[in-house]
């Protein structure tokens, strides 16, 4: 996938140019595919939803998108990064309301980084955190949320947060810390 192609088609689009869309998807399909076959590993076999339903429900809520002005590519996995991420938290909501309160889906944060020791987390516990976290520090969650949910790279979440790809790996490590310090103190505080 050419990042400059993709940046005309969404700028093109932004524009009101419908036809870039149509264009656009083929390009970013795969990518889009990637993202979730990758975060779906983590479920059990018997999980009910799949990767090709999340990314066609991601690109759903991706068309609608009517008040963003893309920029760019990362800025657009950026988009698509806090989709998956209410998808699947909603997703995992609802299920462990059905499940009264039943296990949790668990997902690996230092996975996506190809960190040594992953640790895994319950998806909701990791939204909670994320959310205060945002209150405190909104671009370190956005920082983690791109990086994690987004795949991004670090140059890529720099670009699409517009700022210095050092000041992405300072967040990266402050937020991840508190978050495991958050999540830690979370599971000792659980029955």
């Amino acid at each position: 996938m050419a990042g400059a192609d993709v940046t005309t088609l969404l700028i093109d689009w932004s524009q009101g140019d419908r036809s870039a869309l149509d264009r656009l998807m083929p390009l970013v399909y795969d990518e889009l595919h990637h993202l979730a076959s990758r975060y779906m590993s983590h479920e059990d076999p018997g999980h009910t939803l799949q990767s090709t339903a999340l990314v066609h429900e991601a690109y759903l809520k991706l068309i609608d998108q009517q008040r963003v002005q893309w920029r760019n590519r990362a800025q657009f996995f950026g988009v698509a990064a806090q989709m998956i991420r209410r998808i699947l938290v909603d997703h995992a909501r609802t299920a462990k309301a059905q499940k009264r309160g039943g296990d949790a889906r668990k997902l690996s944060l230092d996975e996506t980084a190809g960190l040594p020791a992953p640790r895994d987390f319950d998806l909701i516990a990791l939204d909670d955190a994320l959310a205060t976290l945002a209150k405190l520090d909104p671009q370190q969650s956005r920082v983690i949320e791109l990086r994690f949910f987004g795949g991004l790279t670090i140059e890529e979440t720099a670009e699409a947060l517009n700022i210095s790809p050092a000041t992405v790996k300072r967040d990266w490590v402050t937020a991840k810390a508190w978050l495991f310090r958050e999540l830690n103190l979370a599971d000792s505080a659980a029955p």
